[in-house]
């Protein structure tokens, strides 16, 4: 089942506007879908964790490091989250001292490169709030 419906299959109901081009195939699964994977990288420095982690940040002290502001408590939430949702890997390294490193997964990997166009997208309009 791809979610995608054909287009004998939308129907016009009274009180809606017709959909924009490209996403009248979209049904209402694959609407919940989205916005479950929209709100795990929206949540508050969740996209900066993962981002920092693309960017080769892999020891808790790196990811503080490329992510300004964020606090110990609050990284930790967050890495342990994405590791959840298999966004981020942690692999403990038997050293002594014992070593954790992150790294992003395929899929986080993924994301993040689905998410490069708004990456994009948000450097041209950085001054669109000033």
């Amino acid at each position: 089942m791809t979610g995608l419906r054909q287009p004998d299959e939308v129907s016009a109901t009274a009180g809606q506007s017709s959909p924009e081009a490209g996403y009248e195939h979209i049904d209402d699964d694959v609407c919940r879908s989205f916005q479950r994977s929209v709100e795990i990288v929206g949540k508050k420095w969740s996209a900066a964790v993962l981002l920092a982690a693309m960017r080769g940040a892999r020891r808790f002290v790196d990811y503080r490091a490329r992510i300004p502001g964020i606090s110990n408590q609050l990284l930790s939430q967050r890495l342990r989250e994405l590791e959840g949702h298999r966004l981020i890997e942690r692999l403990v390294v038997p050293t002594t001292p014992v070593q954790i490193t992150y790294r992003p997964t395929e899929q986080g990997a993924g994301l993040m490169r689905v998410l490069h166009p708004l990456i994009e997208w948000s450097a041209e309009n950085e001054d669109r709030d000033a």
